[in-house]
């Protein structure tokens, strides 16, 4: 049976003498395991759809519990990320997140939409990497369930809190004062600039998401709590940040 779909490479691994097994997040099918065969060969139709952080218009073949990449027309290859280590290795970091949280066998278009985008900003947009790293950990969060409640401190009220701050593992903002009392666990301070923005990504998923800008005092503080809270909630690290964060120190 043939299946056509919109998807992106998360990881490729080398397999026998020229094929590639993909872990594939499709806008139809959601993540999918796929085997392109031959495609290390030269001249080969899939060599560029089977590169990591290549979106293409695929046609799978399945049969049974296995399914090919039978043709694949690259649309976005993000040549510019390629050629800068820094935006490849966040994007890398982006696509181990992405893999860790889609589901095999669940659409997932809002997904794959919030992929692309960020990859968009790393390799077209002239913004900081670390506003477009914020982005995608808090807007991601939020499309998984795990929205932080921004509108107010949750103790007393307050719609602009005095210096306000995200408890990481109950998700909820308070006032500094108020901190006794918002629950268990650590809390990130957030300045109103930052805050402001964290609204921002968190109620505007379209066109407009990286539609703001921060002084660097206020991009740092956005950008450590929004990090801070994706490990907090996948209760994980990742191989890949760690790496981005080696050649940050690098350079």
């Amino acid at each position: 049976m043939y299946l056509t779909t919109q998807g992106i490479v998360l990881r490729e691994t080398n397999y026998k003498e020229a094929d590639k097994i993909l872990t594939v997040l499709t806008q139809d099918f959601g993540k999918c395991t796929l085997k392109a065969r031959a495609c290390r060969r030269k001249n080969s139709k899939l060599t560029a759809a089977s590169q990591l952080l290549v979106c293409s218009d695929m046609t799978l073949y399945q049969r049974g519990e296995y399914t090919t990449l039978s043709e694949g027309d690259p649309r976005f290859q993000f040549w510019s990320l390629r050629q800068d280590l820094e935006k490849l290795a966040l994007g890398s970091y982006f696509a181990e997140v992405m893999e860790h949280c889609a589901q095999e066998g669940e659409p997932c278009p809002e997904l794959l939409s919030l992929l692309l985008n960020c990859l968009y900003a790393l390799d077209s947009l002239d913004k900081p990497l670390a506003q477009v790293k914020a982005v995608f950990e808090l807007r991601l969060l939020c499309l998984l369930g795990y929205e932080p409640m921004l509108e107010g401190c949750v103790v007393c009220g307050a719609a602009q809190p005095l210096h306000p701050r995200l408890n990481l593992s109950q998700g909820v903002l308070h006032c500094q004062s108020c901190a006794g009392q918002a629950g268990r666990g650590v809390s990130m301070p957030l300045n109103p600039a930052a805050l402001a923005a964290a609204r921002h990504i968190a109620g505007d998923g379209g066109k407009k998401l990286f539609s703001f800008a921060l002084d660097p005092g206020s991009l740092t503080m956005l950008g450590d709590a929004a990090e801070a809270f994706l490990m907090t909630q996948l209760e994980r690290g990742w191989r890949t940040l760690d790496y981005y964060k080696q050649i940050l120190s690098l350079t």
